[in-house]
């Protein structure tokens, strides 16, 4: 590995020693220099290994508050790997993540009090007091590129959490490429939209502080007035999922030349469709615009597309939505189909100094990865040592555009009805294309002995029958979804990326005893109790 490979906390150090004074977080009333924030960092550093040697991995339970801010970091200076648990998650999750991490502590804000239930280490309550004198940690000799930055869990396919080990050689190559692409300065000014649980919010983080920019932590009600925020701010850069556009735009809170102040726009965590970028773009219309994409194995982003000024030259896909565009520097993409032969649509595979060194428990990793050249042949992997040459597997249909990449959705996402291939994105794009209707989902019950479409929108359209009766004219019948339900919004998960399991919850609750051939009613009367109303013939 080379020796200028840079650690999290090498870049947080260099940038604090170089601009000591500038303003390093803003968080609330609390704004942090540089300086400041180190000295917290480090006295806190100091008192964590004060009676005992640094512990290998750290749990933070991670409410966005400076102390939590300062914690992250210190955990980074003693060369431990942060463990993020989310108060807002059941406690139990939080419970089987320290557990599978093996994690020492369990660090939280003096203020939360959502400690996981039963949980296999102690609970040390961290609050920031002034430093009363610069701790002497010359001793410790700080993290190493090979060493773990920090440890993310997503869903299993089992129901139990993956942990997703991510060096700092990893955050390394990715994070040089975002500072350059992002034309992040000293005078700059970060979003931080993202729940420290949710990887981007490391582009978040280490690019402010790679660069001596200063790092905004909005608030729930910001989130939902993003505009807002971002002139009270100053704000010269935004990071967020998609579904805050959709939700600042059905509040009508996303007006036109609204952001004048933003540079830089880029979007991650799910697809972008191209009335989200054109409703951002119009009320930021001296930012450029990314969508941006990569799974947690791949640190961060792996791919991105970036919009031109002119919106009349945007590409237009079937789907809807923006290209993901092409491989960051050093990273490899190939697309192969389901006989892992390159193919121009199927999976995507990618490879590179970006991608982790497999899961925290190695049986997590068979099926993940393939092994091969494109020329010679590839092969699912099913054990033994993780190389660079291995392929990560994405699990993400993708189709080649030119030399960009476009999402089709997950695998999984790809259905036979009626014998024939459906991609729910689509379908989705047909009824975000109907009047009246701002964002939709599809979903596909494929549980049942017929297979069959149903979807929930979001809108000003009231009855859905019309809707249903105009994808009739644009798809053919096997595409049209049985039932269509309107929502007063999509739901969010905790990285506030729509939920497709509460999709189906909230189609079953909204339909109890739904005779066939009927649609459920719109969101706001369904919740009234009112009966379904049938469907005219023929729209099943």
């Amino acid at each position: 590995m080379p020796t200028s490979t840079l650690t999290l906390w090498d870049r947080f150090a260099r940038t604090a020693a170089r601009h000591p004074d500038r303003p390093a977080l803003v968080a609330g009333s609390t704004t942090l220099t540089y300086a400041r924030l180190r000295d917290h960092a480090e006295s806190l550093a100091a008192r964590l290994t004060a009676d005992a040697p640094p512990p290998r991995r750290i749990a933070l339970l991670a409410a966005r508050t400076p102390v939590t801010y300062a914690a992250y970091l210190a955990v980074q200076r003693l060369g431990g790997a942060v463990v993020p648990l989310n108060p807002a998650a059941p406690p139990g999750r939080n419970e089987t993540v320290v557990r599978q991490a093996d994690a020492a502590l369990v660090l939280a804000d003096a203020t939360v009090d959502t400690a996981p239930a039963g949980r296999a280490s102690p609970l040390l309550p961290v609050a920031l007091t002034a430093p009363t004198d610069t701790p002497d940690l010359h001793s410790l000799p700080g993290p190493g590129p090979h060493d773990t930055a920090y440890i993310l869990f997503t869903s299993g396919s089992t129901g139990r959490p993956k942990g997703v080990v991510i060096r700092h050689a990893n955050t390394h190559a990715y994070l040089d490429h975002a500072v350059e692409r992002s034309g992040v300065e000293p005078d700059s000014r970060l979003s931080q939209t993202f729940g420290l649980t949710f990887d981007p919010s490391v582009f978040d983080m280490f690019v402010a502080w790679s660069t001596g920019a200063a790092l905004v932590v909005p608030s729930a009600d910001d989130l939902m007035d993003p505009a807002g925020f971002v002139r009270r701010h100053r704000l010269t850069h935004w990071f967020s999922v998609p579904s805050v556009v959709s939700l600042a735009a059905r509040l009508r809170r996303l007006r036109p030349n609204s952001m004048p102040t933003l540079r830089y726009a880029a979007f991650a965590g799910e697809p972008l469709t191209v009335r989200q970028a054109r409703a951002f773009a119009d009320a930021a219309p001296a930012a450029r615009l990314e969508n941006l994409y990569g799974p947690t194995e791949l640190t961060v982003t792996c791919t991105g597309y970036r919009l031109s000024a002119d919106p009349t030259t945007w590409p237009h896909t079937a789907n809807g939505t923006v290209p993901i565009g092409t491989a960051h520097p050093g990273a490899e993409t190939l697309v192969v189909d389901e006989r892992m032969r390159p193919a121009d649509q199927g999976e995507l595979l990618v490879r590179g100094p970006q991608r982790f060194p497999g899961y925290l428990d190695p049986a997590d990793d068979p099926g993940r990865f393939a092994t091969g050249e494109p020329g010679t042949g590839l092969t699912p992997y099913q054990g033994g040592p993780l190389t660079g040459s291995h392929w990560y597997r994405t699990g993400d249909r993708v189709a080649r555009d030119g030399d960009a990449l476009v999402h089709l959705g997950r695998l999984d996402n790809q259905v036979k009805i009626s014998g024939y291939r459906v991609e729910l994105g689509e379908v989705e794009e047909a009824l975000r294309s109907c009047p009246g209707v701002a964002d939709a989902v599809v979903v596909a019950r494929t549980e049942q002995s017929t297979p069959a479409l149903e979807a929930v929108y979001t809108g000003d359209a009231p009855d859905p029958a019309p809707l249903l009766a105009a994808l009739q004219e644009r798809l053919p019948a096997y595409m049209v979804p049985r039932t269509l339900l309107r929502l007063p919004e999509l739901p969010l998960n905790l990285n506030g990326k729509t939920d497709r399991a509460a999709v189906l919850a909230a189609l079953d609750t909204a339909r109890p005893n739904l005779p066939a051939g009927s649609c459920s009613l719109p969101g706001d009367r369904a919740a009234d109790g009112a009966r379904p109303t049938p469907l005219p013939e023929g729209t099943r």
